[in-house]
């Protein structure tokens, strides 16, 4: 089920809001509603998407910097607990990532400076100011002013935290880096996790996904430092068995019970590859229609990988279409191999226990 929503495009960024912020919204308007009737829910409700507006224009403050440095976004998603700039990647340099994290605080600090500019909101005003009985431009300052104090906590994912390990990247490398980050970032959560037990449980929801997201990113950093010296011929899994197009499915059922693999590349007459046929499709293939149906109806599309690329690169743009395996081809468009994604978690499991182990596949 796809849970977002997509509502426009901003120069070619797609901005969604997840089905939990609509529940959200509904559930203050509601809640209002009953305490205080109409006015009471609509001014709720402009309020909410007042700030959901701040925190878009945040994101986009993390897009256009992005963009200066080649780095694509394809899509912002809005929940509950804010906004997430889905950037293809960060930037490879210290520099370039420290200006992309501190970008989005920056745009709140610009809003903050404009409401105090328009409203003629002074620093001893702001202090004063009783959030309950504030007018709409002053509670929006506020708004402004805790998320520049939370984004910029150090606890990586969050902007402090990208600004964090920039920072050490600068003078330890990135791999080093991100793991001290993210071990930070997960100290953090946990503290963000106790506090919403005791006060507020969105913290603890923050909490666990900022304690997630640093997990994933430490891993994500592994995978790229261990790619970066290897090439797809490096982790194929070499002469796989194929499969004609014309052949029943029927023959593809064989061949998965008579070895470990669990994707075929297929090819035509010719030979030339043609598709790539994996279990799943055979099983569907045997649920709903026939195993005599030809392998070539059933397969999936490929775009066949060279030995020579880099793995990362590959490994990317096969996991960025939701593959798990990909036909590796020699320059004549022979199959030479299969990269999967089971072989490279395997890889790194041995990268993990022993460090620059040397792969010699093939």
């Amino acid at each position: 089920m796809n849970w977002a929503l997509t509502i426009g495009r901003i120069a070619g960024t797609r901005i969604r809001l997840h089905i939990t912020f609509l529940l959200f919204l509904a559930w203050i308007g509601i809640a209002d509603y009953l305490a205080g009737g109409p006015a009471a829910a609509i001014e709720s409700i402009v309020f909410i998407l007042l700030v959901f507006l701040c925190v878009t224009l945040h994101e986009f403050g993390h897009i256009a910097m992005g963009r200066r440095f080649g780095v694509n976004t394809p899509q912002v998603i809005l929940s509950p607990i804010g906004g997430i700039a889905a950037m293809e990647r960060m930037p490879e340099k210290p520099r370039q990532e420290l200006l992309v994290a501190i970008a989005g605080p920056l745009v709140n600090v610009a809003i903050a400076l404009v409401l105090m500019a328009v409203f003629g909101l002074g620093l001893r005003q702001i202090a004063s100011i009783d959030f309950d009985n504030a007018t709409l431009a002053e509670r929006l300052l506020i708004v402004n002013l805790v998320l520049i104090a939370f984004n910029l906590v150090p606890a990586f994912p969050m902007d402090g935290g990208r600004v964090l390990r920039a920072m050490l990247a600068m003078n330890m490398g990135a791999a080093r880096a991100t793991v001290l980050a993210a071990r930070i970032g997960q100290g953090f959560a946990m503290v963000f996790f106790v506090l919403g037990l005791l006060w507020n449980p969105m913290l603890m929801v923050v909490g666990v996904f900022i304690y997630f997201a640093a997990g994933a990113e430490e891993q994500q950093a592994a995978f790229t430092g261990f790619a970066a010296r290897l090439t797809v011929g490096d982790a194929m899994e070499p002469s796989p068995v194929v499969l004609q197009a014309v052949q029943p499915v029927s023959t593809a059922i064989d061949a998965l019970l008579a070895s470990p693999q669990k994707e075929f590349p297929v090819l035509d007459a010719a030979s030339h590859i043609v598709g790539l046929l994996d279990r799943d499709q055979m099983i569907l293939c045997l649920r709903d229609r026939d195993a005599g149906v030809p392998v070539g109806e059933v397969m999936r599309d490929c775009e066949p990988l060279l030995p020579g690329e880099p793995l990362g690169e590959a490994y990317s743009r096969m996991r960025g279409r939701g593959a798990n395996a990909e036909v590796v081809a020699d320059g004549a468009g022979r199959v030479i191999g299969l990269l999967t994604a089971e072989n490279v978690a395997e890889m790194m499991m041995v990268e993990s226990a022993r460090p620059g182990w040397r792969f010699r596949r093939n």
